[in-house]
């Protein structure tokens, strides 16, 4: 008899790391062994649609359950993991093997009182809790109090072409322009070398709090050594990242950050602060560079020292090549997770 595997997660149409990950693993030969199915239970748009939408894809779930073994289910923390304890406890009910993949924007949600009730509820449920890195294996545990059925898979690298002659001399930043992500923080630290740089810019790649960044650059000074694209996919979004040099990530907060996996996928040396999953893997000065979260001198220093050093930021982006290629290489992320599958097949 073959596995069937139904896999939980927002829309595909949704802006997001959830979204990117599916479809990432959508290319691999699991996908198709496995023969998942995507419901899709979550997009952007007006509160009566996203309520229509939920309840359009429960009620698809109900009916194709039956003639599935295995249930994936992407959760993200806040509203997230209450609409997938619906999901969650119908498995439960119709007594599929359950795993719950969970994808966090900061550790803080773990360790409210409030939220450690239901993500306690959702983890012990369930047959295995999959986390994007080891720090957050850590920090479940520090949290809930556990320990058991919770392992690590990382996010993957997307497969992209590079094309060296298109670079520019820009620091990327790629993702929504919130507070969480330290878009000021950025402007700021660029703004105090931006005199000693003045052939470089800082490219601001998202949505988001964009009038309000584009008035801190003003202020600052460096308005024409900045560039808001606005919220990229596709052709627009792999040309950037071709013409970028620099990747900055400045958040308070991550799981394990997409848009570090797709600088690294082109080989971009990082400057990023210690969040989420990234102590895992990046070493100051080796494969990346580090700042303290909301150091703005700090900052300041690491981006003139990149700017500054060419073979420091060729030997970095040949180190971030080599993550891309092997870590995080999105057949070993799938192949990885073909093998959980696998275990949990009749």
């Amino acid at each position: 008899m073959r596995t069937r595997v139904l896999v939980v997660a927002t829309s595909r149409k949704t802006r997001g790391g959830i979204t990117s990950v599916v479809k990432a693993h959508e290319t691999g030969e699991q996908w198709k062994k496995y023969h998942c199915r995507w419901i899709q239970t979550h997009r952007d748009g007006p509160a009566w649609r996203k309520i229509l939408y939920f309840i359009s894809s429960l009620i698809e779930y109900i009916f194709l359950l039956p003639f599935y073994d295995i249930v994936h289910i992407h959760v993200a923390t806040g509203l997230s993991a209450k609409r997938k304890k619906f999901f969650l406890d119908i498995a439960i009910l119709f007594g599929k093997k359950t795993i719950l993949h969970f994808h966090p924007s900061s550790e803080k949600y773990l360790f409210e009182d409030k939220n450690k009730k239901i993500f306690r509820n959702l983890f012990s449920r369930a047959n295995l809790v999959l986390v994007l890195s080891e720090q957050w294996k850590r920090w479940v545990y520090e949290a809930l109090g556990i320990s058991e059925n919770i392992e690590v898979l990382y996010n993957p690298c997307p497969l992209v072409t590079i094309k060296p002659e298109l670079k520019e001399k820009n620091i990327l930043f790629a993702g929504t322009l919130i507070p969480r992500k330290g878009y000021e923080v950025l402007i700021r630290g660029f703004a105090k070398i931006a005199q000693k740089h003045k052939d470089w810019k800082v490219v601001f790649a998202g949505n988001g709090e964009i009038e309000q960044a584009k008035a801190i650059a003003e202020e600052c000074g460096i308005t024409s050594q900045t560039k808001f694209l606005g919220w990229i996919d596709g052709i627009e979004k792999d040309i950037t990242f071709q013409k970028s040099s620099v990747y900055c990530l400045a958040s308070t907060g991550e799981g394990f950050p997409m848009g570090v996996l797709d600088a690294w996928a082109f080989g971009l040396p990082c400057v990023v602060t210690p969040v989420g999953g990234i102590p895992d893997i990046v070493v100051d000065g080796k494969n990346g560079l580090i700042f303290d979260v909301g150091n703005i001198d700090m900052l300041a220093e690491k981006l003139d020292l990149i700017i500054s050093n060419e073979s420091l930021r060729k030997s970095i982006s040949a180190e971030s090549l080599s993550l891309a290629q092997t870590t995080f290489y999105i057949a070993n992320i799938n192949k990885q997770l073909g093998e959980i599958y696998k275990r949990f097949s009749k």
